[in-house]
C-alpha cells in the first residue's frame, strides 16, 4: 500500500537536524516513509491534498494503565493521594476480565490515536489469578483492530495486604508464576524487528507491590530474554519512606542494588530523585516517563525535567492511567507538561518544541525505538496531521514547530497515520464506529461498577 501526502504546507520532522519542511511531498510505501521533496513523480493508491496541513511525527505514549478507563473520575476517590486512592481502585480493579481489558483497552487506544498518538506503551499489572496472558491477548487485538502500534507489559504484583502491599490477595501471584507467564507473553508477543506492532516489556510494577526477589530475577529474564524494563519510581513521597522503611535505602539506590537500572530500563514518574540520583540515571542512560496530568490529579508532584535534560537522561510523555489522568489524549498532555514546567521552573523550562521532542524521539528512545518518532526517510510511517485553517488554530500556526505544546490542540486531530495507514481522517476513526464502541462500553461499564 503507497499513500503520498501531497504538498503538505509544514513537516515538523523532530529529526536530528530539527529540520522543517515546506510545501513538500511525503510518500509512505509498505508502511516506511520512502520520499520527501517537492513534486515527487510516484505513483500510490491514496493521495491526500495537504495544502492547508501541519505534520508531525506520531506521537509516542511511554506509560499508560487503559484498564482504569472504566474507573475514572469516581466521586469517592476524588481528592486522594496515591496509596488511599490505589487502595480503594483495587477493590474494583479485582473484577477485571478479558472482555473488560479489550474494551478498555480499545477505549483508551482510540483516543490516543485521535490525540496524534501513533505508539502506545501499557504498564498492564492487575492480573485476578485466573487471567494473564489472556489479558495481554485482549490488548493486542484491539490494538490490531485500531491499527495503533501497541508495546504492552506483562506487569506483575507478588505483594498483596497480608504482605505489606496494597493490593488484595485475588490479584498477585507467586514470583514463579509470574515468571512463567512473562517469558510465554516475551515468547508469543514480542517482535523485536524493524516497524513491529507488537512489543512486550518486563514490569513489576512498584517496591511496594512487588519483592526485592521479583524486581531481580524479573531484570535477569528480561535481559536473557532482550526485551525492556519498567516500573513506577520516586512517583511520591511515602514511597521514598516506604523504600527507607523497608530497606534502609531510598528507591533509586533501591533498583540499583537489584540491578533494575541501565539503558534497557525506564521509570514512570520520577519526581524524588535527588542531584546525585539525577546523574547516575545519565550515567546509566536509564529514561524517564513524565506524567504531569496524572502527577498533579494525585498532588504527587513535579518531576525535574530540565534538570533531566541538562544531564541528557532520556524524558518522554505519558499520560499514566486512566484514572489518574481521567484521559487518553497525549496532546492535552504534552501541553500541560510544557505549561507545569512553565510554572515551576519558568526561564529554566525547556521549550514548547523540546516538549514536542520528548513526546515524539524522546518517547522513541525510552522504549528503545529507532523506528518510529520522527519523520525521514527510512522511518516508519506514523504521523498526524492538522488542518492549520481550523477555528481552533486561527492565529496560531505561525510557530508549528512550538504550536502542539504551547497551544494545544481543542479536539481530535485531522488525520492519523501509523504504518503508513490512515486510522484517524477528519477526526473519526476510520475502521471503528464510534458510537457502537461507546454503547457497548457504556453498558459494559455500568455493569462492572454495580450502576443501574
Amino acid at each position: 500500500m503507497a499513500l503520498l501526502l501531497r504538498n503538505v504546507r509544514c513537516v515538523v520532522s523532530c529529526d536530528e537536524n530539527d529540520t522543517v519542511y515546506e510545501k513538500v511531498d511525503v510518500f509512505c510505501e509498505d508502511g516506511v516513509i520512502k520520499g520527501i521533496g517537492k513534486d515527487l513523480d510516484v505513483a500510490a493508491e491514496r493521495v491526500i491534498n495537504c495544502t492547508d496541513y501541519l505534520c508531525y511525527p506520531g506521537l509516542v505514549n511511554t506509560h499508560h494503565h487503559m484498564y482504569q478507563l472504566f474507573s475514572r473520575n469516581l466521586p469517592e476517590v476524588q481528592g486522594m493521594k496515591l496509596f488511599d486512592w490505589l487502595t480503594a481502585l483495587y477493590d474494583k480493579w479485582k473484577n477485571l476480565t478479558p472482555e473488560l481489558i479489550h474494551l478498555s483497552s480499545k477505549c483508551a487506544l482510540a483516543l490516543l490515536a485521535k490525540s496524534g498518538c501513533t505508539t502506545a506503551f501499557d504498564h498492564h499489572y492487575v492480573f485476578p489469578k485466573e487471567h494473564s496472558i489472556d489479558f495481554l491477548e485482549a490488548q493486542f487485538a484491539a490494538a490490531d483492530e485500531l491499527g495503533m502500534r501497541m508495546y504492552a507489559s506483562r506487569g506483575s504484583m507478588n505483594l498483596s495486604k497480608k504482605d505489606g502491599g496494597l493490593p488484595p490477595d485475588s490479584v498477585v501471584q507467586t514470583t514463579e508464576r509470574i515468571l512463567k507467564d512473562t517469558q510465554e507473553a516475551v515468547e508469543r508477543f514480542h517482535d523485536p524487528s524493524f516497524g513491529a506492532m507488537h512489543r512486550v516489556a518486563v514490569a513489576p510494577c512498584s517496591p511496594f507491590s512487588a519483592s526485592h526477589d521479583l524486581y531481580r530475577e524479573s531484570a535477569a529474564l528480561a535481559r536473557s530474554l532482550g526485551v525492556r524494563l519498567h516500573t513506577h519510581l520516586c512517583e511520591t513521597q511515602d514511597e521514598e519512606s516506604y523504600t527507607l522503611t523497608a530497606f534502609k535505602m531510598r528507591p533509586l539506590e533501591y533498583m540499583q542494588s537489584l540491578d533494575f537500572i541501565g539503558s534497557d530500563v525506564w521509570y514512570a514518574h520520577g519526581i524524588y530523585f535527588n542531584d546525585e540520583e539525577l546523574k547516575v540515571l545519565a550515567d546509566t542512560g536509564t529514561a524517564v516517563a513524565h506524567c504531569p496530568a496524572s502527577n498533579m490529579k494525585l498532588a504527587s508532584g513535579v518531576a525535574r525535567i530540565p534538570d533531566m535534560l541538562k544531564l541528557g537522561i532520556p524524558v518522554s510523555i505519558a499520560v499514566d492511567g486512566s484514572a489518574s489522568n481521567d484521559g487518553s489524549d497525549m496532546l492535552q498532555e504534552l501541553r500541560l507538561a510544557y505549561l507545569l514546567s512553565r510554572v515551576a521552573y519558568k526561564g529554566q523550562s525547556p521549550s514548547a518544541y523540546d516538549f514536542l521532542k520528548m513526546a515524539t524521539v524522546g518517547g522513541a528512545k525510552t522504549l528503545g525505538r529507532e523506528d518510529v518518532g520522527s519523520i525521514a526517510v527510512g522511518k516508519c510511517a506514523d504521523m498526524f496531521l492538522l488542518d492549520k485553517k481550523r477555528l481552533e488554530l486561527v492565529g496560531a500556526a505561525y510557530s508549528p514547530k512550538t504550536m502542539p505544546a504551547a497551544v494545544g490542540i481543542s479536539g481530535a486531530v485531522d488525520y492519523t497515520i501509523v504504518n503508513g495507514k490512515v486510522i484517524v481522517e477528519e477526526g473519526k476513526l476510520v475502521d471503528t464506529d464510534e458510537e457502537e464502541l461507546f454503547e457497548t462500553s457504556h453498558m459494559k461499564i455500568k455493569g462492572y461498577l454495580g450502576l443501574s
